[in-house]
C-alpha cells in the first residue's frame, strides 16, 4: 500500500509524554483517512522511551521506531526521519506537544492546494519566560539580517514538506545542520499555517539556553558569510582607532606639556586590542571546526536498530 503521510518525531528523554503524543498524533493521522506512518527517533533517550515505543511498534504496524547509537542531537534525528519516510508528503513534529498535532490537518490542506512546504508559524508563545521569547524574537530577526535567503520569522521545525524537496534536501548531507534554513534555502513554493504553541505539560525542555546558542551559531554560519566580514572590518576599525591614538599621543608629547608618560593608556589599549583579536579569532575557527566536520566525511547517524522497517 502506497503511503502519503509521514510523520517524523524526534525523542529525547520523553517517557512521561510519549504515550499521549502517540495517541494524539494517531487520532490526527486518522482523520485523514489516508495511509500513513509515524515514525519516531529515539535519539540516544536514557530513559524509557526506547521500552515503550517499543511496546506500542508491537501493537501498531504504523509507527517505525528508529534506535541511534548515542545522542545525536536533535537536527540530526529530525534528519534520519525524513531519510526513512516513504510517504508523498512529511510532517516534522516535536514529542513534546508544545506543537499542536491538529495543526497538521491545516498543513495537509495548504499541500493539497498545491504548496510544497507549509510550516508552522507561532502566533504566540504560551508558557515560556520572557527571556526565551525575547532571545527568540531577537535571534530570527538578526539571522535574517545576516543571510541572503529568506528564513521565516518565528518559525520551528514543524512543518510538511513535499517528498519533492525531500529528494533535494537528500542531496544536502552538511554535517552542522539547521534544517529549517535548508529548507527555505531549497525555494519551491511556500506558506506558512499560524498556531499558538502550548506551555510544556510535563519534563523540562530539552533545548536549554547551550543548545539554543549552539542552533543559532549553526544557523547564521550555515547561512551567512557576515561574520567573517564583520572580523575584517573591526580588525580595519581597531587599526584606524590604535594609529589615532599614536598621533594623539605623539601631538601631546612634543607640542604640549600635558604628556602622560608609563602604562596609563598603554595597559588599556593592548587588552582591548588582544579582545578583538581573540574574538576574530573565535569567528575565524567556527568556520574552520565547520570545514573540518565536512572534511572528515562521517556518517551524520549511527542506527543500533530500526522497528516495523517494513
Amino acid at each position: 500500500m502506497d503511503i502519503i503521510y509521514s510523520v517524523v518525531v524526534p525523542v529525547f528523554n520523553e517517557e512521561q509524554l510519549i504515550i499521549k503524543t502517540y495517541t494524539e498524533l494517531t487520532r490526527v493521522m486518522n482523520l485523514t483517512n489516508k495511509h500513513y506512518e509515524i515514525i519516531f527517533i529515539n535519539d540516544g533517550s536514557i530513559d524509557k522511551s526506547e521500552n515503550i515505543l517499543s511496546d506500542i511498534c508491537k501493537k501498531d504496524k504504523h509507527i517505525k521506531l528508529i534506535n541511534f547509537s548515542r545522542n545525536f542531537g536533535h537536527q540530526i534525528a529530525i534528519t534520519a526521519g525524513m531519510d526513512h519516510a516513504k510517504g508523498l508528503a512529511i510532517i516534522v513534529i516535536d514529542a513534546d506537544l508544545q506543537d499542536p498535532p491538529i495543526v497538521m490537518l491545516d498543513m495537509i490542506e495548504k499541500w493539497k492546494e498545491g504548496y510544497m512546504v507549509v510550516y508552522g508559524k507561532r502566533e504566540k508563545r504560551l508558557g515560556e519566560s520572557l527571556f526565551k521569547k525575547f532571545t527568540a524574537h531577537f535571534f530570527y530577526r538578526f539571522l535574517n539580517s545576516q543571510t541572503n535567503i529568506d528564513i521565516p520569522k518565528d518559525v520551528g521545525d514543524f512543518r510538511l514538506i513535499d517528498r519533492t524537496v525531500l529528494l533535494e534536501l537528500k542531496r544536502l548531507p552538511e554535517h552542522n545542520r539547521y534544517v529549517r534554513g535548508i529548507i527555505s534555502w531549497l525555494g519551491f513554493k511556500q506558506t506558512c499555517v499560524p498556531f499558538v504553541r502550548n506551555a510544556r505539560e510535563i519534563g523540562i525542555t530539552k533545548y536549554p539556553l547551550r543548545k539554543m546558542l549552539k542552533l543559532a551559531f549553526d544557523g547564521i554560519i550555515s547561512f551567512s558569510t557576515k561574520p567573517l566580514k564583520f572580523a575584517t572590518h573591526i580588525g580595519i576599525i581597531s587599526f584606524l582607532g590604535s594609529f589615532s591614538y599614536l598621533l594623539f599621543l605623539m601631538y601631546k608629547k612634543f607640542f604640549t606639556t600635558k604628556y602622560v608618560s608609563g602604562y596609563l593608556f598603554i595597559i588599556p589599549v593592548t587588552l582591548i586590542l588582544n579582545s578583538v583579536i581573540l574574538m576574530c579569532l573565535g569567528i575565524i575557527g567556527e568556520y574552520i571546526a565547520r570545514i573540518y566536520d565536512e572534511a572528515r566525511n562521517r556518517p551524520l547517524y549511527i542506527i543500533k536498530d530500526i522497528i516495523n522497517d517494513d
